[in-house]
């Protein structure tokens, strides 16, 4: 299905209403006096390629765009720390409120349980959430190709290199790809989810895995509900995956994230001699 907007755009205009708002209301010098502002970061792309872990970002989400509602009034303590313990490497936590009904004090509330990387996922277009990101607890920030030129993506991730955090870039196809890679990234993750269309396909992943640089961590996001598709896209070259919908649209999220973890394994004990060779 064509949609008449593409959502980004609306999202975007949004957002820079948003941030106006937010800068004149706090102040990044009382965003700096916050705790976490303070902490030390941990590094999303060393927790990814741990072999104890599962290379699985488990995403907290209560609603989209697309999805529409998706699981309202789930715990973020019950469920990331269930994420956690269920072998996940690291949480992402949407903080966009009027689209996919998060909050910041989601993510805060998230890091106060939890002891791994957490990417802030959201819409960055200013400087100011990178300070903001930090200021409640985050370790890492998305940066979309889709919605920055690439002489401003490479900014704000220069930026956020200052403050100590990682970047992941997140792109759609091979032109975002190409024209927006620079050397101050960390993970590169391909969003299997058009924009336009809001439709999936995994061959964006595919097509895309051997043209993102061996020094950048990748990540495959979305569309994601089988875990014998972690196992291809692990044997294609890909050390990561965002999963966020297959699990929140369950009523206990946790136990879905665990169960699917418990399939991967069981799928790498038996076909890992595969991934060796």
């Amino acid at each position: 299905m064509q949609i008449d907007m593409n959502i980004l755009d609306k999202i975007i205009a949004h957002k820079k209403a948003e941030v106006a708002e937010k800068k004149s209301l706090i102040p990044t010098k009382l965003l700096e006096k916050s705790t976490y502002f303070h902490a030390q970061v941990v590094s999303m792309k060393k927790y990814i390629q741990r072999p104890d872990k599962t290379g699985v970002i488990a995403e907290f989400k209560r609603k989209s765009p697309s999805k529409g509602n998706i699981n309202i009034s789930a715990s973020v303590e019950t469920v990331t720390i269930g994420y956690m313990q269920a072998g996940a490497s690291a949480l992402s936590i949407l903080t966009d409120t009027e689209f996919f009904g998060g909050k910041n004090e989601d993510l805060t509330l998230a890091r106060n349980f939890n002891f791994c990387p957490i990417l802030r996922k959201d819409f960055i277009i200013d400087e100011y959430q990178i300070i903001e990101a930090k200021s409640i607890g985050a370790d890492c920030i998305l940066l979309i190709a889709a919605a920055l030129e690439p002489g401003r993506l490479k900014e704000l991730a220069i930026f956020a290199h200052g403050l100590g955090m990682e970047v992941l870039m997140e792109v759609h196809d091979g032109e975002e790809l190409d024209r927006s890679l620079n050397d101050h990234l960390d993970l590169v993750g391909v969003n299997n989810r058009s924009l336009k269309t809001f439709e999936v396909s995994l061959d964006t992943s595919y097509g895309l895995v051997d043209r993102i640089p061996s020094e950048f961590v990748k990540i495959s996001e979305s569309g994601i509900s089988e875990p014998d598709t972690l196992f291809e896209l692990k044997k294609a070259g890909f050390d990561g995956f965002l999963i966020g919908e297959n699990f929140m649209k369950s009523s206990r999220p946790h136990q879905a994230a665990l169960n699917f973890m418990n399939a991967y394994r069981r799928i790498i004990k038996e076909k890992g001699t595969i991934l060796a060779q």
